[in-house]
């Protein structure tokens, strides 16, 4: 599809003005006068609808954003399901399937509104103890099991989120054996943000490096999810990750902005805007926002949610960090010091150490050094 912005105008703007006067977002419009034009009105429903739904708040429908808005117009029940392996079923009317079937007791895996084999096994789970025939089509009889079932009823927690608590409690506060895959933003061709004489893909692969060398001297297992002269798709580094059997995901960039004041560091985790984030993601965010921005006197632009491919496309918990904007001089000269990116690095180690300590042992944010973090490997191992 063509990206479409303020002053577009055709049969597709028509498309998106019917979908968020469907939301409540637009008043629906009425004759013919404007129907399909993409006007102030529009711009400010879709940045309602981006900061609703954890995407980039920028007023233009792209390819993300295109998605989740025809996604926001099924509700469950409104067509069939079922799992595709060349393009999975994207949608609301997912999401719904997903945290029912999770609410009745049936893993499908982390609620991200994507019909994958993870559903499918637990539709057909469900169907098979509903007596259903286990075709993994979620169908009107499967439709109506799950309405008869769905009685209201005290909700707590989630299921999938609680596991990935229990998974790092359960793998104990050492960091040898830890399987981490750092993802170094752009590559290749893809230079990302150029701005001062440096860039953006060079800087992360830099900082990679340097954490993977900090890594796998903890005993760590780090796998760098691109070489430095390729570039691959967020699906294709969710899949590099989801193939190694990743414990954590560490997604590393830095951002640009036409005012030269725009500065700081701002950490990303997964989250859709309808209450479902994932716990332990929120958490590392947590602990890497508050680290690098206590190490370096970065501004702390905080942690946000997102629900960007890099997050739903992940079987383990994910964060992005974006460390410094280029386009800040301040923050452009901090970034170009080797001594500097050498402070990052340790900071996101010793964020990932404090995830898995779990409050043992913890030092205040800021104190807790490498040689600390040696030190602790050490005595744990004895």
């Amino acid at each position: 599809m063509r990206v479409l912005r303020r002053g577009d105008a055709g049969p597709d703007v028509a498309e998106i003005r019917s979908i968020l006067a469907g939301m409540d977002l637009l008043p629906p419009v009425t004759g013919t006068d404007g129907y399909d034009a993409f006007d102030v009105a529009v711009e400010h429903a879709v940045r309602a609808f981006q900061q609703r739904r954890g995407l980039m708040t920028d007023g233009i429908v792209g390819p993300a954003t295109f998605q989740a808005l025809k996604g926001a117009s099924y509700h469950l029940g409104s067509r069939p399901l079922s799992y595709m392996i060349a393009s999975p079923v994207h949608g609301d009317d997912v999401f719904t399937l997903q945290e029912r079937l999770t609410e009745l007791g049936f893993d499908a895996g982390r609620p991200d509104g994507y019909f994958g084999p993870a559903t499918e096994r637990a539709l057909k789970t469900f169907q098979r103890d509903m007596r259903l025939t286990p075709d993994g089509m979620c169908g009107p009889a499967t439709i109506r099991e799950l309405h008869r079932l769905s009685s209201p009823r005290a909700r707590g927690g989630r299921p999938v989120f609680l596991r990935e608590q229990e998974q790092v409690r359960q793998a104990g506060p050492r960091l040898r054996g830890k399987r981490i895959v750092i993802d170094p933003g752009h590559g290749g061709e893809d230079l990302g943000v150029v701005a001062g004489g440096l860039r953006e893909a060079d800087i992360a692969w830099d900082l990679a490096r340097r954490l993977e060398g900090r890594m796998k001297a903890t005993g760590m297992e780090a796998l760098i999810s691109r070489g430095p002269n390729h570039s691959p798709t967020e699906l294709e580094r969710a899949k590099f990750a989801n193939d190694a059997g990743a414990d954590l995901f560490l997604s590393l960039h830095s951002d640009k902005n036409p005012s030269p004041r725009a500065q700081g560091v701002a950490s990303f985790h997964f989250g859709n805007g309808n209450g479902t984030t994932s716990t332990v993601g929120e958490l590392l965010a947590g602990f890497i926002q508050r680290e690098v921005a206590a190490r370096t006197g970065m501004l702390d632009c905080r942690t946000h949610y997102k629900s960007w491919d890099i997050f739903t496309r992940t079987r383990c918990p994910a964060v992005r960090v974006e460390i410094g904007y280029l386009t800040n001089p301040d923050d452009a000269r901090k970034l170009g010091d080797p001594a500097f990116r050498d402070i990052v690095a340790e900071g996101i180690l010793i964020a990932v150490k404090r995830l898995y300590l779990l409050g043992e042992g913890d030092q205040p944010t800021g104190t807790f050094t490498f040689a600390d973090v040696l030190a602790h490997e050490l005595a744990k191992a004895e």
